[in-house]
């Protein structure tokens, strides 16, 4: 079992940043996939950005220059740097880690004001 427990969420105006943060509650391999989706009201979740076996990095188009995913493998942690936000990102954030299953955070909301 693995507990995901996410941080960094909140209210912040079009333009702001934001960063999240994701600890594994175990040792996770650099080759485990660790990544981030976010769920709209009345969406569906959507990748937002994730780290392939530690080397390559994908990102929704939406996303893309805006947002930096990185990971800190010594602390078992994801990150989800988003600059210049727009209403449009507000969601709720999973976090994932993909072991011989997938888990995931709780969510965090993540609200932009317009």
């Amino acid at each position: 079992q693995v507990q995901m427990v996410e941080s960094g969420g909140g209210l912040v105006q079009a333009g702001g940043s934001l960063t999240l943060s994701c600890a594994a509650s175990r040792t996770i391999f650099k080759i485990n996939d660790m990544g981030w989706y976010r769920q709209a009201p009345g969406k569906q979740r959507e990748l937002v950005a994730v780290i392939i076996s530690g080397n390559s990095i994908n990102y929704a188009d939406s996303v893309k220059g805006r947002f930096t995913i990185s990971r800190d493998n010594a602390k078992n942690t994801v990150f989800l740097q988003m600059n210049s936000l727009k209403p449009e990102d507000t969601a709720v954030y999973y976090c994932y880690v993909r072991l011989y299953r997938d888990y995931w955070g709780q969510g965090t909301q993540v609200t932009v004001s317009s």
